[in-house]
């Protein structure tokens, strides 16, 4: 296991309000993203349905941008930059390509493409979505390791 925090920075994130909020937004968006991708495949396979599946879309996206603002003021609370901490990169790496892909949405909006490819864009979206959150998920677990390891005096 590699150690992922130093002990100050263990006990920033443990006290950290922000990790709370973080702890409240990641499952959350994670509903709002498993509830989106149903409506965005079934619009996408079915040519239906393409209203609700926006109605997500907006929902997901603007999660996506709350826990990634809230996710920014946690990481200069516990690394003391709001983006892009070496402690932290790949994670924010992970996050910019998510946030970008989600926002894609928007920009094929107003190009006028058809609904279908629209939401064909979104589970792409979607898919980098989940790599970032398999990023997030791992980290957690490893801070518990060290925090366990922490406590036995290891």
């Amino acid at each position: 296991m590699t150690i992922e925090y130093t002990a100050e920075q263990l006990a920033l994130r443990d006290r950290s309000i922000w990790t709370k909020v973080q702890a409240i937004l990641a499952p959350t968006q994670f509903i709002a993203f498993i509830i989106s991708a149903i409506y965005v495949y079934t619009a996408w396979r079915t040519q239906t349905g393409y209203e609700e599946a926006t109605i997500t879309i907006i929902v997901k996206i603007s999660l996506l941008w709350l826990i990634t603002i809230t996710g920014m003021i946690w990481e200069k609370e516990i690394y003391g930059h709001y983006f892009l901490a070496k402690e932290f990169y790949w994670e924010d790496v992970g996050n910019a390509v998510a946030i970008v892909t989600h926002n894609l949405y928007f920009i094929v909006k107003y190009l006028g493409w058809d609904d279908n490819a629209v939401m064909a864009t979104m589970l792409f979206a979607y898919a980098t979505y989940l790599i970032n959150c398999g990023q997030f998920i791992r980290r957690g677990i490893l801070a518990g390791k060290q925090r366990r390891l922490a406590q036995k005096g290891v």
